[in-house]
């Protein structure tokens, strides 16, 4: 029912109204992102630097920095970070940075080019009708759109991700039957490259991934739930049952730890 969680597959492109309505839902509770979502491994900056051309003291502008899991380790290698980020209260939490509170859609975008751009896990919430567009002209010809999506696979302790559906199912109506996460190898970035490349903005989409296992206590996987935007938006009693009834399965089964395993696959862009 997350927007990472228990799907066979991430809605890379939700529909407008649900885009609109669930991509505000984060700002709700930034201290609570901050803490429970999980940052990116070493291997990714080190990826920017060799791909996007995110060298010490380039210029970064970052699309949708939240509250910063991405920005703050970039900004420590030496990186020059001005960020756009929708939230209020994302953007306070994320004051390390140059940050300013705006829709990437409808923010006008500074007369000098940065070196590269980059959005991790944001993305897919942007107007598909705007972002590539808008992307391509931040910036320098030369410069470079790394984008970097994270998603929930298969792995980790894979057959609570099985049961777990069964507390989905019983407290989300929408939620169909016997979803499971994807395996990674299923998984490519094949309708992002295709979007960049129709452009005709950026030369050819080049991808990296990584996996990575991480493991959580009970109180510390509802946490980075309460975080995701499918969770948020149900109703209290129904989002408090499933809380329960997947407290009740880490505990009861699992020993009170669960592994999750994520793909995080930066897709990196020259632009023309």
């Amino acid at each position: 029912m997350s927007d990472d969680t228990a799907h066979a597959k991430r809605d890379e492109r939700p529909e407008e109204s649900r885009r609109v309505r669930l991509g505000r839902i984060f700002d709700e509770d930034a201290e609570l992102y901050d803490r429970a979502r999980p940052g990116y491994p070493p291997e990714l900056y080190d990826d920017l630097v060799e791909l996007a051309g995110a060298c010490p003291g380039s210029r970064v502008r970052e699309v949708g920095c939240g509250t910063g899991r991405a920005t703050v380790p970039l900004a420590g290698r030496g990186r020059q970070i001005t960020a756009v980020e929708a939230g209020a209260h994302m953007t306070a939490v994320a004051a390390a940075v140059e940050v300013v509170t705006a829709d990437f859609e409808n923010w006008p975008l500074p007369e000098e080019p940065f070196d590269a751009v980059v959005s991790a896990t944001v993305f897919h919430w942007i107007d598909p009708a705007v972002r590539t567009a808008k992307a391509a002209d931040a910036p320098r010809p030369g410069g470079a759109l790394a984008v970097v999506p994270s998603r929930h696979v298969m792995g980790g302790t894979e057959e609570f991700f099985v049961e777990v559906q069964r507390c989905y199912e019983r407290w989300d109506p929408d939620s169909p039957p016997g979803l499971r996460p994807p395996a990674a190898a299923g998984i490519d970035g094949s309708d992002h490259a295709e979007e960049v490349a129709q452009s005709g903005r950026f030369g050819p989409t080049v991808f990296r991934r990584y996996e990575q296992d991480l493991t959580y206590g009970t109180s510390d996987y509802l946490e980075l739930l309460r975080t995701c935007s499918g969770h948020r938006a149900l109703p209290e009693a129904a989002r408090d049952g499933l809380m329960a009834c997947i407290a009740g399965l880490i505990d009861g089964w699992y020993g009170g730890r669960v592994t999750k395993r994520y793909l995080i696959e930066p897709a990196v862009s020259p632009r023309r």
